[in-house]
């Protein structure tokens, strides 16, 4: 039976392709059959008798026009895969400009399935990201305070998510707090429809620090045709398709696979420099890759190339040394902007000749790294296995089952994850 006749239950739109596989590791983590698709897909044939689709695009950090009309796009695609329900997955430190791009999908997509409101809900407490009182919190932190205030693109000025989304958003949120929450499920809907009078569009955001916060979030909104957050939520929605369909709990795509892996790395945040430094201390081979000398020639793909053939024996991790400089990161560099596209560059060329070379084993870590990545190797779509980390799943590419990809964002995984991603990918 094809995807069409069985029809598709759950259809998620991400805005990179380490969200993407970070909502797809909790769907399939709960038993859901998922497919995970980079981009739009056009052979949907590949998609086979999946339970939940979530396509990978790549609009955080282009222009509001450009994420809405992919966004759009990408929606209307998984309509007419017969999605019953859709999600629009962005950050769970809800990366995102003052102009976008969370509140312009987020607005045209509830225009365009024409419900009055939906919910705002960025959390996933097992990576200590929570809203309380309307507000995200990271490791305990205001988002503000977080080390979001220094990201290299998308630098947080705000916690307050209604403060967020008023320069991006075209509509007002409705703040459920702890008290809220606590109420029936009938309370709670009156406290919406009461906010509701008068206003044509509107979000809710609810109070969501721990699992159960999730699971009630889930049980009172879970029937809404449309929502946006983080991963945190997908798990508990799941749960709910689960009780009510009378299909899913697909295996998960084998893990392990025999042959040669590499590890590539542009992240710059704090839990990848403890990676790092737990991988380099562990005896692990590695090349320093210095923007700069990027730049002026002094290092190329080819060069840090050499050096991993150069090391048969042994798997390379090759890593951006802005992670060892992070404080460093907002000062006055012209050539900045310039350097970073040659790294991501760099790093999708390095993916590349392993992958023609006969690598069947792919870690990367950072959102933009592996999105430069994934397109260099031209693969479309991947069945999600077990995870490494929570929300960084091994991943199988549909027409490549030899070859295993793992993709990670940046402040996501344990200390030792390199170390782990390897082992689970090996032949076991």
């Amino acid at each position: 039976m094809d995807s069409k006749k069985k029809g598709i239950i759950l259809g998620c739109v991400a805005d990179d392709f380490t969200g993407a596989s970070d909502a797809a590791s909790f769907l399939a983590g709960r038993g859901l059959k998922t497919v995970l698709c980079n981009g739009i897909p056009a052979d949907t044939e590949k998609l086979g008798d999946c339970d939940a689709v979530v396509i990978a695009l790549k609009t955080r950090s282009v222009s509001a026009a450009e994420a809405v009309q992919s966004t759009r796009g990408a929606f209307g695609k998984l309509k007419e895969l017969g999605a019953q329900q859709f999600y629009l997955k962005y950050c769970s430190t809800f990366d995102s400009t003052p102009r976008g791009n969370i509140g312009p999908t987020t607005d045209c997509a509830m225009e365009d399935f024409g419900v009055r409101y939906t919910l705002l809900c960025p959390s996933l407490p097992v990576n200590k990201r929570t809203v309380r009182d309307g507000c995200l919190y990271v490791d305990d932190l205001p988002l503000h305070q977080s080390h979001m205030k220094n990201h290299p693109l998308n630098p947080m000025w705000a916690s307050d998510i209604g403060e967020l989304m008023e320069p991006q958003g075209k509509y007002p949120c409705l703040v459920l707090d702890k008290k809220a929450m606590r109420g029936t499920s009938e309370e709670i809907h009156a406290l919406v429809e009461q906010f509701a009078r008068g206003r044509e569009h509107f979000y809710v955001v609810p109070e969501y620090v721990t699992g159960g916060d999730g699971e009630k979030i889930a049980r009172v909104f879970g029937d809404l045709p449309f929502l946006t957050g983080g991963s945190g939520l997908l798990e508990h929605l799941a749960d709910r398709i689960l009780r009510q369909q009378t299909r899913g709990n697909g295996r998960q795509a084998n893990s392990g696979t025999q042959g040669r892996g590499i590890l590539l790395c542009g992240s710059c945040s704090k839990a990848t420099l403890e990676q790092i430094q737990t991988y380099k201390a562990g005896g692990g081979k590695y090349a320093a890759i210095e923007s700069s000398q990027l730049r002026s020639g002094e290092q190329s793909a080819e060069k840090i190339w050499d050096y991993i053939q150069q090391n048969p024996d042994s798997e390379v991790l090759a890593y951006s040394t802005g992670a060892e400089n992070a404080s460093k990161i907002h000062d006055e560099n012209p050539y900045r902007e310039q350097e970073a596209a040659l790294l991501e560059k760099t790093m999708a060329a390095l993916g590349r000749m392993a992958y023609d070379a006969g690598f069947t084993r792919i870690i990367v870590a950072g959102g933009e790294t592996s999105g430069a990545v994934t397109l260099a190797l031209n693969l479309d779509a991947y069945y999600i296995g077990e995870s490494v980390a929570p929300g960084v799943p091994v991943m199988t590419p549909v027409d490549h089952p030899g070859l295993r990809v793992v993709l990670k964002s940046g402040n996501f995984g344990q200390a030792d994850f390199f170390r782990r991603a390897l082992d689970m990918t090996g032949s076991r």
